[in-house]
């Protein structure tokens, strides 16, 4: 008896943490309440309404629903039961061969619970090793009478061809500007905040489309006690366009000293991240009216460091580095 109430306390406690996180808290429960992605939801319904499913792949930008569109799946095809039938693991996180051979082998040998088929969702299957996508091939091929696999990835030709083949592969597309503002707009009503449109609109140029990051950005934004431009600016240290453009128009103009200045003060002053000011350096060269030549030559640039950066390089030297060779090519 003492076990059961410590048990539902803490059944209990995690409802009060999911819901506290409006992610979790909004996140659809049924294919019909999934947004933007209606050439994917039909032909997943047809599936689970002939209580069938073939091995998945779902492909597309992150925060578009994949790992909703699976959580879907289970929930309507399992009920209840669908915790049990249902594994959800992070490729990212558990990469190599050994899990493959043990977590996904040992959940997938084993008979569902009222059901015809279990569930196994591989999140960011695209950093599985060349090792453990072979090894999950072959698992995929000896238990697919008990066992279903539906692996979501950003980059599907990072699969190998083999998977590829076995898979009905689906393609998510990056929400629109207003799909996501509807969804804000509907969250912040049931929050009971106030917010204005151009906020909402503002947080969707942050997000990308990315519907978990809008989401998040939202909650952030509302502990300030109005959703408003100014209070999302505040919790995501997103920068002035003017101040990036003045910076870029700088270095053109060939004063790398005081190009380097504003570059400083954005870095250390503002604390903005060094890839998220060479996105925005990005975006105004692609917006700058200049000569095309010496356009693509920078965004040539552009390109090269922001690999370096992605790499681990260190953003001051590399930022500095992509500023001097814009001033630089100023003076040619």
């Amino acid at each position: 008896m003492v076990f059961s109430k410590q048990g539902k306390l803490r059944e209990n406690a995690v409802v009060i943490m999911l819901e506290s996180i409006w992610t979790e808290k909004y996140r659809p429960k049924r294919l019909e309440e999934v947004i933007g992605q209606e050439h994917v939801v039909p032909r997943i319904k047809s599936f689970i309404e002939n209580k069938s499913l073939p091995h998945c792949m779902f492909t597309g930008p992150a925060g578009c629903g994949k790992t909703t569109v699976a959580l879907c799946i289970a929930n309507e095809m399992f009920k209840d039961q669908w915790h049990a039938n249902f594994l959800e693991l992070n490729a990212s996180d558990e990469r190599g061969i050994d899990t493959i051979r043990v977590k996904v082998k040992d959940f997938a040998r084993t008979l569902p619970i009222n059901g015809q088929f279990k569930i196994i969702y591989l999140d960011e299957a695209d950093s599985l090793t060349k090792d453990a996508q072979h090894a999950l091939r072959r698992t995929m091929e000896t238990y697919s009478s008990i066992c279903r696999f539906i692996l979501a990835c950003n980059y599907a030709g990072k699969i190998i061809p083999p998977i590829q083949s076995r898979t009905a592969v689906f393609r998510f597309s990056a929400l629109s500007e207003n799909n996501v503002v509807e969804y804000l707009e509907n969250i912040a009503n049931k929050e009971k905040i106030d917010y204005s449109n151009e906020a909402l609109r503002f947080i969707y140029s942050i997000s990308e489309g990315d519907m978990r990051k809008a989401i998040n950005i939202l909650q952030m934004a509302s502990t300030t006690g109005s959703v408003n431009i100014e209070s999302v600016k505040s919790v995501t240290s997103k920068m002035e366009p003017a101040i990036v453009k003045h910076m870029l128009d700088t270095a053109i103009a060939g004063d790398f000293p005081a190009a380097r200045k504003q570059l400083l003060s954005l870095l250390f002053e503002k604390g903005i991240a060094g890839e998220d000011v060479i996105k925005d350096i990005h975006s105004q060269i692609i917006a700058a009216q200049m000569d095309d030549s010496k356009k693509l030559s920078i965004i040539e640039k552009v390109g090269e460091y922001e690999f370096r950066l992605t790499e681990g390089s260190n953003p001051q030297i590399q930022l500095e580095a992509l500023l001097a060779q814009i001033a630089l090519l100023s003076k040619k």
